[in-house]
């Protein structure tokens, strides 16, 4: 599986690749902001899971995730919103352009897993 890690901090990016990394996923790319995502995903089209941030520069990780959602190649990618936005309106904003799930920082390793597996065992189901 080959993640892609989008958030404008740098530390942010580290921890959540090390997390990844301590789980057996090895394969990620990293993007500091949703155009650079954009820009990953059509070089890299062997992504397979989106793990990004809401707040960002340039693009923020809401329109990022309303960007793939409308992009017919890359429209089923699964996506996990990885946010300090923990308020009920932002999660069902959230959910309304489509995330496949929703972790509120801080978190730790063992959550991050289970929203991907959750996430993995209801694309695959």
């Amino acid at each position: 599986m080959k993640f892609l890690v989008v958030d404008d901090s740098t530390t942010m990016r580290r921890i959540v690749g090390n997390s990844l990394k301590n789980l057996g996923w090895n394969d990620i790319v990293e993007a500091e902001n949703g155009q650079d995502a954009i820009g990953k995903l059509q070089s890299n089209p062997d992504i397979n899971f989106v793990i990004t941030d809401w707040n960002m520069p340039v693009l923020s990780g809401l329109d990022l995730t309303k960007t793939i959602r409308s992009s017919e190649r890359f429209k089923n990618i699964p996506i996990l919103m990885v946010t300090t936005r923990g308020v009920k309106d932002d999660i069902l904003e959230a959910l309304q352009a489509k995330v496949n799930n929703y972790v509120i920082k801080p978190f730790t390793p063992q959550i991050l897993k289970e929203k991907i597996d959750q996430v993995l065992e209801a694309v695959t189901a």
